[in-house]
């Protein structure tokens, strides 16, 4: 798929298929740590229908400390090479601007920032300096302490549609195109799980704002909560795929650009289904 192309409305959201490359996220940590391991599952989310794939050398999950930048470095960078000489359409989950610009350098075309450029505003010059798209989510703060921020007076789906705004204005400032640009509503981050379902609920206000929007749902925490047992355990990571699939199924109803997501091969099997029942 032309680099060009891919802001072009399909009948379905793309799907980028996510390569942990760390041994502390959530749902995979130290699985795909190596190289080999990470290029091998990337390949399968090839094959298996992703659109793109998101190399992630940093995890974000709520309590999560930072790597060094030189750690970040070693692990995203040969799996985007190996990955990208395949083919592959890139991206790089990355909020430091030095990670970005040896992405980019190694292949990568899209830049997907989960701190909107809050983080390290230098990387909205990295962008702006390269042929890159530009994915900014809503953020408030870094793993660690994110889910001490979860204040919305004024509601969340309205906050989180203005702070949004302003990042799109500091990446335009910085150089980035509007064109280039891609929104993400932070599910998850700095978010109870009331307020993620708020916001999937009121996702056309953050459409309002003109921009295609990727959504990160797979396997989070608030789909545990839901289906959460008796005694109020929340259902472990790996069994909440059937509740993902639901929600898939919504955002593509709902004219979403790109669904990130671990199971690649689900999430094309529901895809499937809506095309064959609404066209």
């Amino acid at each position: 798929m032309p680099v060009t192309d891919l802001l072009t409305p399909l009948t379905r959201p793309r799907v980028m298929g996510i390569v942990n490359v760390t041994p502390d996220s959530f749902s995979d940590g130290g699985r795909y740590l190596a190289t080999d391991d990470a290029v091998s599952h990337g390949r399968e989310l090839l094959a298996d229908g992703a659109d793109i794939l998101d190399i992630g050398g940093e995890s974000t999950r709520p309590g999560a400390t930072r790597p060094l930048v030189a750690d970040e470095l070693a692990r995203v960078v040969p799996v985007i090479e190996e990955l990208a000489a395949l083919g592959a359409v890139i991206s790089v989950d990355t909020m430091r601007s030095e990670v970005a610009g040896a992405a980019i350098r190694a292949g990568a075309r899209i830049v997907n920032d989960v701190s909107g450029g809050l983080a390290d505003p230098r990387i909205l010059r990295v962008v702006a300096d390269s042929e890159a798209y530009y994915a900014a989510m809503h953020w408030r703060a870094h793993g660690a302490t994110m889910q001490q921020f979860t204040d919305y007076p004024a509601g969340v789906v309205e906050t989180v549609r203005a702070e949004l705004e302003s990042r799109v204005e500091a990446a335009t400032r910085a150089g980035i195109a509007l064109e280039r640009i891609v929104l993400d509503p932070g599910l998850g981050f700095s978010k109870t799980a009331e307020q993620n379902w708020e916001l999937l609920r009121g996702l056309d206000r953050i459409a309002d704002l003109g921009r295609p929007i990727l959504i990160g749902a797979s396997r989070k925490a608030f789909l545990g909560a839901l289906l959460a047992d008796a005694e109020g355990r929340p259902r472990p990571v790996g069994e909440r795929e059937s509740a993902h699939t639901a929600v898939v199924v919504e955002l593509a109803r709902a004219g979403v650009w790109c669904t990130r997501v671990h199971d690649v091969r689900a999430t094309r099997d529901a895809f499937a289904v809506t095309e064959r029942m609404y066209g």
